[in-house]
């Protein structure tokens, strides 16, 4: 999957994959074909029975909307603001969780990894591995994701230049990684705010690699809070929108029945009884510019 993107970025022109990107296919879920793919679920596993509960809300509404997509909740939020802050109920009994979700809805399921041997142990039961922006770089983390031969999304750290993806992209390969993809979720900007830059997805796309548009935590205000994170989710489907209209291979996003009551990133999930017209306008968007 790998691409010459030496002339990446400042007044120079990135340069076109020599090669045709590969589609990625997760179980019943393709990124990189004729419609956009989607990574949909709320931010944390608050409960068990809160989970099950948002797959199956989630499942009904993709099914009606005729939309495949990948189930998304995090066993352990590890980067939380505050140490007072809920972070879930654990990796292994997450996981264990989600496979079981997965199993009885027929989706694919994803949450993130923070360890090389978190990363070994959901490989046994998850179908997309999700390395964390902060962590985007670890070298070891990297390789024990690869070595699951499960897919592997990574978010692109908001400290990185899209060209910066190259680096990473090649760890990848060289662990033996078969289908991997990145996710663009926002840079830096100043204190405590995040710009959402679209080149970056053309960019990415160039280099030859697939490239997912993370809505919800694109529209974060990191700590803006004090002791948590607030954020513009309003603003979500919008950046979705241009997101899409700019080319990029689908969108994460995620969702909750009541955001205000949420454990985690309440203010930037998307509510539950939006889904719906949000999948429609995003896809009647991909069909206009493809």
């Amino acid at each position: 999957m790998s691409a010459d993107v030496s002339s990446f970025g400042g007044h120079r022109q990135p340069l076109q994959s020599q090669f045709k990107m590969e589609l990625l296919r997760i179980r019943n879920v393709t990124i990189g074909g004729g419609r956009p793919a989607f990574i949909l679920g709320p931010c944390v596993i608050e409960s068990e029975e809160f989970v099950r509960r948002m797959a199956k809300k989630i499942a009904q509404i993709c099914a009606a909307e005729k939309t495949p997509f990948i189930f998304k909740a995090s066993y352990d939020k590890a980067n939380r603001t505050s140490a007072r802050s809920f972070r879930g109920i654990g990796p292994r009994e997450g996981c264990e969780i989600l496979a079981s979700i997965g199993r009885e809805l027929k989706i694919p399921v994803t949450t993130d990894v923070h360890s090389p041997t978190e990363a070994e142990m959901a490989g046994e039961f998850i179908d997309l591995l999700q390395i964390p922006a902060f962590l985007c770089r670890q070298t070891d983390l990297l390789r024990a994701a690869a070595e699951t031969d499960r897919a592997v999304n990574v978010k692109k750290g908001q400290f990185l230049a899209p060209w910066d993806v190259k680096n990473i992209a090649e760890k990848l390969e060289k662990f033996g990684a078969k289908q991997f993809l990145f996710t663009e979720r926002g840079t830096t900007f100043g204190y405590n705010n995040l710009v959402a830059d679209f080149r970056s997805l053309a960019w990415i796309r160039e280099a030859g690699y697939r490239v997912i548009f993370d809505a919800t935590h694109s529209v974060q205000r990191p700590g803006g809070a004090g002791d948590s994170t607030s954020g513009d989710g309003d603003l979500a489907p919008v950046l979705a929108r241009a997101a899409v209209a700019a080319g990029c291979d689908g969108v994460f996003m995620e969702v909750h029945e009541n955001p205000e009551r949420a454990l985690s990133d309440g203010p930037n999930q998307l509510p539950l009884k939006n889904l719906p017209k949000v999948l429609r306008v995003l896809k009647a968007v991909h069909a206009a510019v493809s």
